[in-house]
């Protein structure tokens, strides 16, 4: 029972069986079918001129970012954000652009503290050229935005000529969860990726989405990272099959995340726990226990979890957690003292 990151899921046999007879061609050629497929049902989803199928979120996130500024540029996100804490330093290493890391409310940063944060029009300050947001956040225990606030950031970037892009990493979960559309997200930011991986399943893979021109730089970016694949269409498969079949059933793992989020409130050595909005549970222990002792305990019960601070738990939800390994785990919960 593997709670560690919804990128521990293996594909299902119907998944499988996708990929062994998907229709395959060269990618670098735009020939292969089934990335074409995926690509075109991704734009059409989320109203967009153009997508771009990349290895991985890293990947689609950096992409962007390399089309979005030049070296020198400064790029605003939350602290906490993905792009800027575990993507190895690529927004420097890739863009040759440096960050200014808001301080945000878990891993979301306010309109406000977005437009304090744009340097003025001075040689002595970085260029500032682009706002990047999460959703949901992942180190804010998956919690999503409030679509208004989003509409703020979007007229501060247009008031600003500033570009907006957004790591969906888990933005099913996000529509699932708050009721928004993938059209609404699709006409308010310029450039979106979306991970497969995650919540939905697929072994590997991440779609960018943005209008004609910035996929067409952004297929020449993916190519100098060394992304140009060939028959990557037995991979692109498992997303089509996952768009088809595993978006509805993300409301089980918000669901299970709530019954085991309830379970360790019982419990007084849990202490304060992120807000539980979608699949993911951060949360603190103590009296006796630390993050260490606890995942060290759950694992001889067979039940996988991650030590992520000196003192935070996170456990995550995912299709491979069926009900019963859910009720197993709340009793062993319910044993420790």
């Amino acid at each position: 029972m593997d709670f560690r990151s919804d990128t521990f899921t293996k594909p299902t046999p119907a998944m499988l069986e996708a990929m062994l007879n998907a229709p395959v061609g060269d990618d670098v050629f735009s020939e292969d079918p089934s990335v074409n497929e995926l690509e075109a049902r991704m734009s059409a989803l989320f109203d967009m001129e153009a997508a771009l199928y990349c290895p991985s979120g890293t990947m689609s996130n950096q992409v962007a970012i390399k089309v979005h500024t030049r070296p020198g540029d400064e790029v605003i996100c939350s602290s906490l954000a993905h792009v800027y804490i575990y993507e190895g330093g690529g927004i420097a290493f890739n863009a040759g652009a440096q960050v200014r890391p808001l301080e945000g409310d878990r891993g979301m940063i306010a309109a406000a503290d977005v437009e304090a944060a744009i340097n003025p029009d001075d040689v002595h300050k970085a260029r500032t050229t682009l706002v990047c947001l999460e959703n949901t956040s992942n180190r804010g225990g998956g919690c999503c935005y409030d679509w208004e606030e989003i509409e703020k950031i979007r007229a501060v970037c247009d008031a600003n000529n500033l570009q907006l892009h957004l790591d969906g990493a888990r933005l099913f979960n996000a529509l699932l969860a708050t009721g928004q559309t993938a059209a609404q997200y699709g006409k308010t930011f310029d450039s979106i990726s979306v991970c497969l991986n995650k919540g939905l399943g697929c072994p590997m893979g991440s779609v960018l989405l943005g209008s004609k021109a910035f996929i067409k730089e952004a297929r020449r970016v993916r190519k100098k990272f060394g992304g140009g694949m060939r028959q990557a269409g037995y991979m692109a498969a498992t997303g089509i099959y996952a768009l088809e079949q595993h978006v509805d059933r993300l409301a089980d793992d918000h669901a299970h995340a709530k019954m085991i989020a309830a379970a360790l409130l019982e419990q007084t050595f849990v202490g304060h726990m992120l807000p539980v909005e979608t699949n993911i549970l951060i949360f603190e222990v103590h009296g006796g226990w630390t993050p260490v002792k606890f995942r060290d305990y759950l694992e001889r019960e067979g039940i996988r979890v991650m030590a992520i601070s000196p003192t935070q738990v996170r456990m995550v939800l995912h299709l491979d957690i069926t009900p019963e390994m859910v009720e197993k785990t709340i009793g062993v919960i319910r044993t420790m003292a």
